[in-house]
C-alpha cells in the first residue's frame, strides 16, 4: 500500500498545516489503481497495475496502458497528476514497450496543464502544453529512464498545474509499461471536493510589479522594489580630507569632513533604479572652497539617465547630469562646501575651533537615476551586483580646481584630474603600478570610515589627536585597523574636535 500512504500523508499536510511536500511519486505499489485514483491521479486507456513478471520494470508493480493502434492525440492514453505547485528540476520515469505486433510508432509527450479559474465544465483545466517529446524505436523493448527538464515558465510558481504524460501509436497491438514517476513539487489537490485545487493565496501584489506587497518597500510603485542601503539603514559612514595635497600640509584632515549614506534601489527585476545618496557636511576647517564628488568605477556615464539635487557650479555636465570628459559616472556633489554651509564669523572655517560658534550638520541628497519612469537608459541597466558600494570613488576637488582631485589610497583618479601633480611634493603616486595618494611611506590624504569619526580640532596633525593612526598607515593598514576608537592609549581627547 505504498502510494496510498505517500498520498494521504501529503493530502494531510496541504489540508492540515500548509506545509509542503517536495515531489509527487507514482510506482503502483499500492497494487490497486483506485487508490491512486481517490488521490486524485487520473488515467486513460490504462489497464489495472500489471505484476507480471515479464512486465514489471521495478518493485511488485508497473503500470500497463491499453493497447496503443491508432491514437494520435495526447488526450487519448495519458497519466494526470492531481492539481500541483510545480518545482524546479527534473520530471523522470521510467517506461518501455510491451510485447505486441507490427508497431509503426510509438512516443511519449509531457505537457503541463494550466488551471483555469473560468472553465469548470473542464474541471478548471486550461489547454495543454507540450514541452517534451520523445518516439521510441518500435523494435527495442528495453527500458528508457527519462529525465525532463520542468520548463522555467512553470517551475517554482505559484500557479496550480497538472503535469500529463501521455503515450501515443499507431499499428499493431501493443501496450506501454511505466514506472517511477517523479514530478517535483507540491501536492494541491482536495480529494474530498471532487480533487478541485485546495484554496490558493495569492499575495496582493497592488503595483503589479511582480513582488509581494509584504515583501515591497514600494508597494504603490511598479518601478521601484527594494532598498539597499551602504553602510545600513539611518547609517552614516565618514569620509575627512586634507586639502594640501601632493604637500602635506597641516595634515588635521578637518579641510572636509562629510558623512554619508548610500541607498540602491532596485525594482521587481533587480535592476537598479536609482542610487539615493544622503551627505551629511560637518566641517571644514579649509580657506579654500573645496567640492565633493564620486566616480562610479567602471560605470559608463550613459548607464545614468539624470541627476538631480547636486549643485556642481561651473564644472561642465552633460545632458544626463554626469560629468562631461569622463570616460566612467562621475557626480558632481557640490563644488563649494561653504555655499552649503556659511561660515560662523569667527574662526578660519566651520565646526573646527573650539571658540568658534558650533553650526548643525546640514544634509545634501543628491539622486542619480538609471531607470527613470520604467526607462531604461542608453547604455543599458545595472543589477546590483554590477553597482555595489566598493565601485563609489568619494573624492574631494580642492578650491575649484576641477584637475586638483584628492582620492582615497589607491582609488584611481577621473579623467579629468591634473596628472602632472603625482609624484609632486609629499605624494608618491606612480599610475605605472596602481599606487595613488599616498607618501612614501603610505600617509593618505584622504580616509573612510564607516563608524564615523572624530577629527582633529584646526591646525593639529591627526596623528597627535588619533595616537595609532601613523602606525596603522605606514603598516598599511596592518597595525591599529581600530586607530579612531575611543580606548585606552588611543587619543589624546585635547587634540580632537
Amino acid at each position: 500500500m505504498k502510494i496510498k500512504y505517500i498520498y494521504l500523508t501529503i493530502i494531510f499536510l496541504g489540508l492540515s498545516s500548509g506545509l509542503f511536500g517536495q515531489q509527487l511519486t507514482l510506482n503502483a505499489e499500492s497494487g490497486n489503481r483506485a487508490i491512486e485514483v481517490g488521490n486524485c491521479w487520473r488515467f486513460l486507456d490504462y489497464e489495472q497495475y500489471t505484476s507480471s513478471g515479464s512486465e514489471v520494470i521495478s518493485g511488485s508493480y508497473s503500470l500497463k496502458t491499453q493497447m496503443i493502434s491508432n491514437s494520435s492525440n495526447i488526450n487519448d492514453t495519458y497519466i494526470k497528476t492531481p492539481w500541483m505547485k510545480v518545482g524546479s528540476g527534473n520530471i523522470t520515469f521510467k517506461a518501455r514497450l510491451g510485447s505486441g505486433t507490427d508497431p509503426i510508432s510509438r512516443g511519449v509527450r509531457v505537457s503541463y496543464i494550466p488551471y483555469n479559474a473560468s472553465s469548470p465544465g473542464t474541471l478548471y483545466e486550461g489547454t495543454p502544453v507540450t514541452f517534451y517529446s520523445y518516439n521510441f524505436v518500435v523494435t527495442n523493448n528495453n527500458v528508457e529512464n527519462f529525465i525532463v527538464a520542468i520548463p522555467a515558465a512553470i517551475a517554482n510558481s505559484t500557479s496550480l498545474y497538472k503535469i500529463m504524460v501521455s503515450y501515443l501509436g499507431q499499428g499493431g497491438n501493443g501496450r506501454v509499461l511505466s514506472d517511477d514517476y517523479i514530478f517535483p513539487g507540491t501536492y494541491w489537490s482536495n480529494p474530498s471536493n471532487s480533487c478541485n485545487p485546495l484554496p490558493v493565496n495569492v499575495p496582493t501584489d497592488t503595483d503589479g510589479d511582480g513582488v509581494p506587497d509584504t515583501q515591497d518597500e514600494y508597494p504603490s510603485d511598479p518601478y521601484r522594489s527594494h532598498n539597499s542601503y551602504y553602510p545600513g539603514l539611518s547609517q552614516f559612514g565618514a569620509l575627512a580630507f586634507e586639502d594640501n595635497w601632493p604637500a602635506k600640509g597641516d595634515y588635521d584632515f578637518n579641510d572636509l569632513v562629510v558623512g554619508y549614506n548610500f541607498n540602491t534601489v532596485t525594482n521587481g527585476s533587480g535592476k537598479v533604479v536609482e542610487l539615493i545618496s544622503t551627505f551629511m557636511l560637518r566641517a571644514s576647517g579649509a580657506i579654500y572652497n573645496n567640492g565633493l564628488a564620486y566616480q562610479l568605477d567602471g560605470i559608463a556615464p550613459n548607464k545614468i539617465s539624470k541627476v538631480t539635487g547636486n549643485t556642481p557650479g561651473s564644472f561642465t555636465m552633460a545632458s544626463n547630469g554626469a560629468e562631461s570628459g569622463q570616460t566612467y559616472a562621475n557626480i558632481v556633489i557640490f563644488d563649494n562646501f561653504f555655499n552649503i554651509m556659511s561660515k560662523p564669523g569667527v574662526g578660519i572655517g566651520i565646526n573646527t575651533e573650539r571658540l568658534a560658534p558650533y553650526i548643525m550638520p546640514q544634509s545634501k541628497q543628491v539622486v542619480t537615476t538609471f531607470i527613470d519612469n520604467g526607462v531604461n537608459p542608453a547604455g543599458g541597466t545595472l543589477t546590483l551586483a554590477e553597482l555595489n558600494p566598493a565601485l563609489f570613488n568619494m573624492y574631494m576637488i580642492i578650491n575649484r580646481e576641477r584637475g586638483k582631485e584628492v582620492h582615497l589610497p589607491d582609488r584611481y583618479p577621473s579623467s579629468l584630474a591634473n596628472t602632472g601633480l603625482f609624484g609632486t611634493k609629499d605624494d608618491s603616486s606612480n599610475p605605472a603600478t596602481g599606487r595613488y595618494y599616498k607618501t612614501s611611506n603610505n600617509l593618505p590624504w584622504a580616509i573612510d570610515i564607516i563608524q564615523g569619526f572624530d577629527y582633529p580640532i584646526e591646525k593639529v596633525s591627526i596623528d597627535l589627536g588619533h595616537l595609532h593612526f601613523t602606525e596603522w598607515a605606514v603598516s598599511g593598514g596592518v597595525q591599529f585597523p581600530d586607530w579612531f576608537m575611543n580606548l585606552p592609549g588611543y587619543r589624546d581627547a585635547s587634540k580632537i574636535y
